[in-house]
């Protein structure tokens, strides 16, 4: 799963929040096209032809390890390499497999993208009693602003981290609470 882009342009010299600018390729948002669906905060993960595998980030140049998968090339700009990694049986990988196993069931995708959360994951801001996969795109938000002001509004009263919209294509853009400098 490649970086998802963002819906506006950020302010990268200044308070680097996003501004009244859509990027480059997610003009389709703006234009009405896509699914809003809500993001969840927590660390994304994937299950593919039965292996569980986390994100793995291999930040600003750093040689990745072992067993890395990369998700696309390193970014020019940021150095980010996003990719995967399998998930083990050591104790860093605890709640992805605590995740797994509590999600096992009639309705559980065995493919797909996912968010792990839970009571060790970002500091659960969502409020989760225990650590559970969530799939990705499962979440529909009906009638989501796309409009700067729009969204804006939105943001500033609801307590989620942000939406992620989905085009039929397999494009995705994302927007975050944070990006507008709300608290999260």
């Amino acid at each position: 799963m490649k970086k998802i882009v963002s819906l506006f342009r950020r302010d990268y010299d200044g308070d680097r929040l996003v501004i009244d600018e859509i990027l480059p390729g997610a003009e389709w948002v703006a234009n009405g096209e896509g699914i809003a669906t809500r993001k969840w905060d927590g660390t994304c993960c994937k299950i593919e032809e039965g292996v569980f595998y986390k994100r793995f980030d291999a930040k600003h140049g750093k040689t990745p390890p072992e067993g890395f998968v990369p998700a696309q090339d390193p970014d020019p700009v940021t150095g980010h390499w996003p990719g995967w990694m399998k998930v083990g049986d050591g104790p860093e990988d605890r709640w992805f497999r605590e995740g797994f196993a509590n999600s096992i069931g009639d309705k559980f995708v065995k493919f797909g993208t996912f968010e792990l959360v839970g009571p060790k994951v970002n500091g659960n801001r969502d409020k989760f009693d225990k650590h559970i996969l969530v799939a990705h795109g499962d979440d529909i938000i009906e009638n989501a602003p796309r409009t700067f002001e729009g969204l804006k509004t939105f943001f500033a009263d609801l307590e989620i981290e942000g939406i992620v919209w989905h085009h039929p294509d397999g494009r995705k853009v994302k927007i975050k609470k944070k990006d507008f400098g709300f608290k999260w």
